[in-house]
């Protein structure tokens, strides 16, 4: 048999190459939904590297694979472990079951789960959990008394609200979320024993250094508990505990692992041991489960139908098994993961998982590895041993050496990091990555990755929809062949809905934005925790109704490459004045073209006659020469950013003057649009008439509010121009935009055409500068993937983009200057009415009529609403 060397370690096993998984995680950074096509990886930023036990050499020989977290799981071993308590030095063995205990477990379960992804906690989530699983009753099975389900059960959050009220109703102090772990418990249904497994319980926590702060007897309806289920029925408790000594989540999910262990150890001797199991033991998520029909798990806990139980999301699951006895401990979701399917290869998986308990050792157990063991159980499920290994995979904790530093320094300068759920998935149950048609030459990373990981764990094949999540995250992901359905759809309202089938919730189809069907090893996942803190910017954009089309496909193209991206021919969407969705301004305009004896002019061949140059300031007599005459300031483009229009604004010469461009919807009439443009004008006639050369319009604002949305800069800088023409004030001054509403050529043509002679375009430039910072754009350039840029060239590109299309739109009209462009208004309007015209257009031919005054209104209140309130839809890559 032929050993391939490993000598040449691909470039995802180096320490320092920071290209890793970041490639698959499109979404990572800039929002919270990732979907990919391979079992992704959604990485943060930091490396480490595994601390060798080998010799120095060794360490210099052999490169370890630099895992990355994205979000530090606290995963579970299933329970029923049979260890030997007497064994303090040497490891327990694993007791190898037959193969009726091995491959008895079959599934055909129901899953799914419910997110949102703004990862705002509501009752909703709950509610629409139980509606699901309700309607998944008939991919579930019953026992002989048609009553007692196989199991059924829901993951979510630690419902805080709830658990702190029942506190105060126990004269207990609330809880401190950060240092609480909460514990739900199966206890032996025997008083006598019971007590003696709380006292167990109690016992190792104190040991440990936690506090327990006390326990709850969760209320249950045993009434509709099915007969063969009450006979095994336990006594479900909650146990808080306080960890006092560690202060990051990580190392507390960490410490109420080991104590768990240690409980599981402690009891396995004892007669009533396999009495007792933990639902879940953690400060991030919780599970409610048991022997029960889907449709009365939500009747039988009855913290379930409290207001005050709130969750994020919640995973459920209906459980589906042959040729075995179903248990309360069986039923799932299981501490990590909820399973759909079988693992083919459990017994060798087990086997294998026990041969490497010896060489098992990572310095985050603190040589406590003896008592942590079995990895595996033989007589759980195969869901509870995949939902062990994962565990375990999530648990370890490797380290880095911070560049530049010497490894033996201080231990200050290591970095701890665990692996993502996502990144474990992907080596328990990887893809099939061989023949991808493209992961090879778009991502050589992630086969590399593949690569490293199939001589370290075998793969746990066989069908499998897996749903799993450690309070941070939230996915589901497909085994390589994809033999279990999962559908997914999200809606406008920003929640993702994953299921077996489709028809589990009512769902009106004109909220859905997207909908489709997981195939062969791909995965979804939600980052709840990105919902807490929203790159700054997006609000910003969504209230200037920026959409994730505009700035993918537009602004981070032109800040990427310097030019404008390329699209198809032709309008494939109505025109905005036909469209049920609001429109920014400027998609009612269309440009006009050289036709027949007008020739156009190419810019690439004939650039040598055209010009970009515009003169700000002042224009003198034309029939006097003198030298106040050439007092105007020279730009080399009408493009702006905000540092020249800073040095414009301190030009003592030009007294600028910058005018607010809000209206103020709480002034009802006075505060209307049309209303609020007289003021502006009459503003901008007065600044004028006091010697100022520079009227800047600026829709800019330190705090935006939702009840004082920006006026279409483009009827802004037409109704100003318009005003002063007739006023007989426009030679006196230029007009300057300085807008968050310009990010394209066509705008940029629009603004120019109709009075301003520059454009500071703040939030397109922020937005480059927003993409070059992201996680997402670092990666791809460290990769070569995307050529490297930096933040001023991010911003060059964006601007020198614009020049090139404001070229071609001046060339296409036989236009060589820039200078003649500006007022020239060549442009046709379709759906403008004849007030909004004569106003802010005039001499513009609009031929349909269309918006008045009141109606652009409204469209910019809905637009300004809607953005305000709700994300821009993620277009998801596949």
């Amino acid at each position: 048999m032929a050993v391939h060397s490993v000598a040449n370690m691909p470039q995802l096993l180096y320490p320092n190459g920071q290209s890793s998984m970041a490639s698959a995680s499109a979404f990572a950074a800039n929002r919270e939904l990732v979907f990919v096509d391979f079992v992704g990886l959604c990485c943060k930023s930091k490396h480490a590297r595994r601390r060798l036990g080998a010799s120095a050499s060794s360490r210099q020989a052999v490169r370890r694979f630099a895992a990355k977290s994205w979000s530090e799981i606290r995963a579970v071993l299933d329970l029923e472990r049979v260890a030997n308590a007497s064994a303090k030095s040497t490891r327990s063995k694993v007791k190898v079951a037959n193969l009726e205990d091995i491959l008895s477990e079959r599934g055909a379960c129901g899953v799914g789960f419910v997110a949102n992804l703004d990862n705002k906690a509501s009752h909703q989530m709950v509610k629409d959990a139980l509606t699901a699983l309700g309607c998944m009753e008939h991919r579930g099975g019953c026992g002989a008394d048609n009553d007692s389900g196989d199991g059924s059960g829901l993951m979510t959050s630690i419902p805080w609200d709830l658990l702190d009220n029942w506190a105060d109703e126990q004269g207990i102090a609330s809880f401190d979320k950060l240092h609480t772990g909460v514990g739900m418990v199966f206890l032996p249904k025997d008083d006598a024993f019971m007590k003696d497994a709380k006292s167990v319980i109690n016992n190792i926590f104190q040991q440990e250094g936690l506090e327990v702060l006390g326990w709850r007897s969760v209320p249950v309806d045993s009434s509709i508990v099915g007969y063969y289920a009450k006979e095994t029925m336990p006594n479900i408790q909650q146990v808080f505990v306080r960890i006092v000594r560690e202060e990051n989540v990580d190392d507390i999910e960490r410490e109420l692992y080991i104590c768990r262990k240690l409980i599981e150890r402690a009891v396995s001797s004892e007669t009533w041991g396999n009495e007792l199991y933990f639902c879940s033991l953690s400060n991030q998520t919780i599970v409610y489960k048991g022997m029960l029909r889907s449709e009365v798990l939500g009747k039988f806990y009855y913290d379930l139908q409290n207001e005050l139980y709130k969750s994020p999301f919640s995973i459920y699951h209906r459980r589906y098994s042959t040729n075995t006895s179903p248990r309360w401990p069986l039923a799932q979701p299981m501490r990590l993961l909820g399973h759909n399917g079988e693992i083919n290869t459990i017994q060798g998986n087990l086997n294998w998982m026990q041969s490497r308990e010896t060489s098992l050792k990572s310095p985050v157990w603190r040589g406590r590895e003896n008592e942590i063991c079995p990895y595996g159980n033989p007589k759980a499920s195969d869901s509870a041993n995949l939902d062990s290994a994962a565990e375990f995979s999530t648990l370890e904790e490797t380290y880095r050496q911070v560049d530049g530093v010497d490894p033996s320094c201080s231990v200050k300068l290591l970095l701890r990091s665990g692996r993502s759920p996502e990144e474990a998935l992907m080596i328990l149950v990887p893809e099939a990555y061989k023949n991808h048609p493209t992961l090879s030459i778009k991502y050589p990373e992630v086969v590399d990755f593949y690569d490293y990981y199939k001589g370290q764990m075998e793969a746990w094949d066989g069908p499998a929809l897996l749903l799993f999540s450690d309070g941070k995250t939230v996915g589901a992901c497909l085994d390589r062949n994809g033999l279990r359905p999962a559908r997914y759809w999200r809606t406008i309202d920003n929640v993702v809905y994953v299921a077996s089938e489709v028809g589990v919730l009512p769902m009106d189809e004109s909220k859905v934005i997207m909908k489709g069907r997981l195939g062969p090893g791909m995965m979804i996942t939600v980052d709840l925790q990105s919902g807490q803190g929203e790159v700054e910017g997006n609000g910003t954009q969504r209230a200037y109704g920026y959409s994730s089309e505009d700035v993918q496909m537009v602004i981070e193209t032109m800040a990427s490459q310097g030019k404008e991206p390329t699209f198809c021919m032709g309008d494939d969407i109505p025109l905005a004045i036909l469209s049920q969705k609001g429109h920014m301004l400027y998609d009612y305009f269309k440009q006009r073209f050289a036709q027949v004896t007008n020739p156009a002019i190419d810019p690439l061949r004939e650039g040598l006659v055209m010009s970009l140059e515009v003169n700000l300031g002042k224009r003198g007599n034309l029939l006097e020469v003198g030298p106040e005459n050439a007092s105007q300031v020279n730009l080399s483009s009408p493009v702006l950013n905000e540092g020249e229009l800073e040095s414009l604004l301190k030009d003592p010469n030009l007294k600028p003057q910058i005018l607010p461009t809000f209206f103020d919807i709480r002034k009802g009439v006075d505060g209307s649009l049309e209303k609020t443009l007289y003021k502006l004008c009459e503003a901008a006639d007065e600044a004028v008439r006091n010697g100022s050369q520079l009227i800047v319009l600026s829709d800019r604002s330190d705090e935006l509010e939702p009840t004082r949305p920006a006026i279409p800069i483009l009827l802004a800088v037409g109704a100003v121009h318009q005003h002063l023409i007739q006023t007989g004030l426009r030679m006196s001054a230029s007009i300057v935009a300085d807008t968050a509403q310009c990010f394209s050529t066509h705008q940029f043509a629009c603004l120019i055409g109709y009075g301003a002679s520059a454009v500071c375009p703040y939030l397109a430039l922020e937005t480059c500068r927003q993409w070059r910072l992201s996680n997402k754009t670092v990666n791809l350039m460290r990769n070569g993937k995307m050529p490297t840029v930096t933040i001023e060239q991010a911003q060059k590109n964006f601007c020198k983009a614009v020049k090139s299309g404001l070229l071609k739109i001046l060339s296409k009209m036989g236009i060589s200057l820039l200078s003649s462009y500006c007022g020239a208004q060549i442009f046709e309007i379709y759906g403008l009415g004849k007030e909004i015209v004569d106003l802010a257009f005039c001499g513009s031919v609009s031929s349909i009529g269309g918006l008045t005054f009141d109606e652009i209104y409204i469209e910019s209140i809905d637009v300004n609403s809607y953005n305000w309130g709700r994300l821009s839809i993620t277009n998801l890559r596949m």
